[in-house]
């Protein structure tokens, strides 16, 4: 797929020529992970799929994914974002380095139709990724923050966090310095993919769930 014919997305693959440059002191720390997550999910019965995604980590570094962990709907998730939710880390959705910058087409199975939505997380929300959780830790093991949970709802609305470490932790929300997403005439590079060619069809509960409820379904 030519992903470089993407205009805003040029600037992104240029930045790696900085691949060698750590981000922070921080960075050279032992015990920093060797993987950093990123997690979508959707409200309970309230379905989505992201088929694609291309992700440039903090230092430079840019990854294709063809294949990605499942979407998972959280049944926690009803009627409003829930901070205490989240779901666990997969097999495929890592990369080496905290992500920056994110671009990910998705079937918007409750809206039926697909979105093209791109993200980038700030560098101070980067720099906590890569500080050990003080003082937190059992026997003197340093945690991070090193998920990051993308929740996707009705209207395309897209919302990020990272995980809490500890038991009971909620999540971080985080407010990302670009989140832009688009749709129909205005897709460019998630033009042409999904998992639902011949249409979408709600399954599941989700007939039943959405009865007699107002589109959106809950405040996103």
């Amino acid at each position: 797929m030519e992903i470089t014919r993407t205009a805003w997305f040029l600037p992104l693959l240029l930045l790696t020529a900085c691949q060698g440059k750590p981000l922070s002191d921080a960075a050279t720390q032992n015990g920093v992970p060797t993987k950093w997550w990123f997690n979508f999910f959707t409200p309970k019965s309230l379905p989505a799929v992201v088929t694609y995604a291309v992700v440039q980590d903090a230092e430079g570094k840019v990854y294709e994914f063809n294949t990605l962990d499942s979407t998972k709907a959280l049944h926690g998730v009803v009627a409003e974002w829930n901070e205490n939710a989240r779901t666990l880390n997969g097999h495929w959705n890592h990369v080496e380095r905290p992500p920056r910058h994110i671009i990910f087409c998705w079937d918007s199975v409750i809206d039926k139709k697909v979105y093209e939505t791109s993200l980038t997380i700030p560098k101070p929300i980067l720099d906590k990724m890569l500080i050990p959780r003080v003082n937190q830790a059992p026997q003197g093991a340093n945690e991070y923050y090193n998920a990051v949970q993308v929740g996707l709802a009705p209207e395309g609305k897209v919302s990020i966090w990272l995980s809490g470490v500890a038991r009971g932790e909620p999540n971080y929300r985080v407010t990302p310095s670009i989140l832009k997403t688009v749709s129909g005439d205005k897709l460019d590079i998630c033009r042409g993919i999904t998992k639902h060619p011949n249409g979408y069809k709600y399954y599941g509960d989700t007939p039943e769930f959405i009865k007699d409820k107002k589109y959106p379904y809950g405040r996103w």
